[in-house]
């Protein structure tokens, strides 16, 4: 079955039909590095990572960018109020934002450019746009003439003639039209410059996106994500400035995460529900977050809370509570096969219908009901089953989803086996020291029955596991 999910290009859900085939190239807006990223953004960067996730799954060569930006008035704000450079700013809450993905179990992108490495192909960017008479220039400012792309407003929904009529007076009333945007902003005293050949300045935020996705996916790419706070006007502008510099589409689809609310309130620092996603991480799982983000569709408003977020805490530990069961589960001879394929066709059916992970989180579920009551009616598994049970775990929950890692519970599972052999050989010397040849004889024997060997050398007892 082919993935169908909503396009905000076009409207309507749509095929998923790549420009290549069997390859898919995704950009997703990253942060502004000012700050810690809040949970409504982890919720995004959670949300794409499963997309990615799931395109891998299905057998896609995934190229994946996510850029940050590292030069902005957030930015520069911060460092004002901090004594430091801006430059210190971006790579303090770089780094903070790449030991929280990693937290968060996100896998890292193909590629992260930043705005400060890029400056040069913004400026050709910018020249382009200016050469097509479709930028033009006041001082040290460059703004985009918005009525030069008649297509504008084509993501959004909104019309040109009204924007230009209802658009807030600009401070700089020289503007074309009061909602023209910045290309390229003029230097302010000791704020960070490039020189360009309309002075020294920094590039706007949209110029920045269109140069980083183009310059590592090509003119025309397959899908582009980001907020619902994005779609207007960052996302209008990078089609704008992109479609009008080189005459072909843009991305094909595009893909917007809905906001996330606290309590049915809006987040806000104001109101004391403001939280981190480091914050969070601090009390919950990583496992508990990507699941609460599940069970919600990528587009819909989520409501957060802390009680539902303890309560996929929980549902993490009836996942994990099954996974052992079924790895320390008595190994039988014999058993009728545990059939895994309609879990399968279940979970990609939901997960090829608009990524619909609320209902992917319930094909899991369902599946933990059914091996548990399986392994409660025989009393164990067949090598065969567990095998089949712990890979269907492993491709769908774990390398999908992320709320579950099995390498994890295998250093656990390690670990307890090195404790417990330790208390079966000292039991065993014991016996030896007694004289109880024949049951420390039977430990031995028992052991290697289980493919556990022991080696006595030298007054010390060591096991090897043979495989």
């Amino acid at each position: 079955m082919a993935i169908k999910f909503y396009n905000t290009l076009s409207k309507k859900i749509e095929e998923f039909i790549p420009l290549e085939t069997g390859k898919v190239k995704i950009y997703m807006c990253g942060p502004t590095v000012y700050d810690y990223f809040h949970i409504g953004n982890a919720r995004s960067f959670v949300m794409i990572d499963i997309i990615r996730r799931y395109f891998i799954y299905k057998g896609y060569d995934v190229k994946f960018v996510m850029n940050l930006t590292d030069i902005d008035d957030k930015i520069i704000n911060k460092a004002i109020s901090e004594g430091v450079s801006a430059a210190e700013i971006a790579r303090k809450y770089s780094q903070a934002f790449f030991e929280d993905i990693e937290k968060l179990k996100i896998k890292p992108a193909d590629v992260y450019p930043k705005a400060t490495e890029n400056i040069n192909n913004i400026i050709e960017l910018i020249q382009k746009l200016m050469d097509k008479g479709i930028a033009y220039q006041i001082g040290g400012d460059i703004f985009y003439d918005i009525t030069k792309f008649p297509e504008y407003g084509k993501l959004s929904g909104k019309k040109l003639e009204d924007l230009i009529s209802g658009a807030r007076v600009d401070v700089n009333e020289l503007k074309r039209n009061p909602a023209d945007f910045a290309l390229w902003k003029a230097a302010k005293p000791d704020e960070p410059y490039w020189e360009s050949p309309w002075g020294k300045g920094r590039p706007g935020w949209h110029i920045e996106c269109s140069v980083m996705s183009m310059k590592n996916l090509g003119e025309t790419f397959d899908i582009h994500a980001g907020g619902n706070d994005l779609i207007f006007p960052h996302h209008e502008n990078e089609i704008a400035q992109s479609e009008a510099a080189t005459g072909k589409p843009f991305a094909r689809y595009w893909i917007h995460f809905g906001f996330l609310n606290i309590d049915n309130q809006k987040m806000s620092k104001s109101l004391g529900n403001f939280f981190t996603a480091r914050e969070i991480l601090e009390k919950f799982s990583a496992e508990a977050l990507r699941l609460l983000y599940a069970q919600t569709i990528y587009s819909a408003p989520l409501n957060f809370s802390l009680e539902l977020l303890q309560n996929s805490e929980n549902a993490i530990k009836r996942l994990k509570n099954s996974i052992h069961q079924v790895e320390t589960a008595i190994q039988l001879e014999n058993q009728e096969e545990f059939n895994t394929s309609r879990f399968y066709s279940e979970f990609e059916e939901a997960m090829d219908d608009n990524f619909n992970t609320p209902q992917a989180m319930a094909v899991i579920f369902d599946f933990v009901k059914e091996v548990n009551s399986f392994i409660a009616k025989y009393n164990g598994l067949t090598a065969n089953n567990k095998e089949k049970i712990l890979k269907f775990f492993e491709k769908v929950a774990q390398d999908v989803l992320g709320i579950i890692d099995l390498h994890q519970y295998k250093k656990f599972d390690d670990k307890l086996i090195d404790n417990l052999m330790k208390i079966i050989i000292d039991i065993r010397n014991q016996m030896r020291q007694e004289k109880r040849f024949d049951i420390a004889d039977a430990i031995r024997n028992q052991l290697k029955k289980l493919n556990i060997e022991l080696e006595d050398k030298k007054g010390i007892t060591t096991y090897k596991i043979n495989k």
